[in-house]
């Protein structure tokens, strides 16, 4: 059976598997749930995680019809410079505080699968959770450079990938390198979240009210922003895991 999004199944953790629980959290055993689970996967940095990843993350969820989504907070983007960039522990800290009563799992497991790049964490995660059936999310901005990615046709083959439109992005997101070879495999949310079973490559295009809210604006703001979350106990929701005071990237 496949939850569907207009009736979503909160669930807890036992045995491995995914059962109801009273409290709607979003909670993974090791062995995986009993039956296929539809999951999203958004990856970054989330120097912080802010309201703006939750509500994007929402809407997919509706429009495609998922159970859940993972944010995989990552140790480190090859693509991104490191400085300015805060611990591993104060950015998994903020993502946890903004997916709070959501079915949504922030997580570190790239650093237990000890994988650097997007297309390697994907593998193993779905060599490691067979009974998910998983979708990358991602916005216009990354489609534009998605062909600068390692194995990024690997990516586009191992599930199936929505975009979510960024203003200012699309233009070169549609003429990108990556798209005119993705473009043939083009289908529409619709249609994507009426099918029985998902099959990749696929590309789903995803657009709603901009969110004007930006992780960049918000340490230009206030650059002492993991200081609200240091105090904060911490354990990794999906590979139960405890994280340490000052586990860095």
């Amino acid at each position: 059976m496949i939850p569907s999004a207009q009736t979503p199944t909160p669930f807890a953790r036992r045995r491995g598997s995914l059962l109801p629980n009273r409290t709607g959290a979003a909670t993974l055993g090791a062995a995986g749930p009993s039956f296929e689970c539809r999951t999203g996967l958004l990856g970054g940095s989330f120097n912080p995680a802010h309201g703006g990843h939750r509500r994007i993350t929402r809407f997919t969820m509706d429009a495609l019809g998922l159970a859940e989504a993972w944010w995989l907070v990552s140790p480190g983007n090859p693509l991104k410079p490191r400085r300015d960039m805060a611990s591993l522990t104060d950015r998994l800290r903020s993502a946890a505080a903004q997916s709070r009563r959501a079915r949504i799992v922030p997580t570190a497991i790239e650093r237990e699968l000890g994988t650097r790049y997007t297309v390697d964490t994907l593998r193993r995660l779905v060599r490691r959770y067979p009974r998910r059936r998983f979708v990358w999310l991602m916005g216009a901005d990354n489609l534009a450079q998605f062909h600068l990615w390692k194995g990024w046709r690997m990516i586009a083959r191992t599930m199936p990938i929505a975009v979510i439109a960024r203003p200012g992005y699309n233009a070169d997101a549609m003429t990108s390198p990556a798209m005119a070879w993705l473009r043939r495999y083009r289908v529409s949310a619709a249609s994507f979240r009426k099918r029985g079973q998902w099959s990749a490559p696929a590309l789903v295009f995803l657009r709603f009210d901009p969110d004007p809210r930006s992780a960049t604006a918000i340490r230009r703001g206030r650059q002492d922003w993991a200081s609200d979350f240091r105090q904060t106990p911490l354990r990794d929701r999906l590979t139960f895991r405890r994280i340490g005071p000052s586990e860095d990237a």
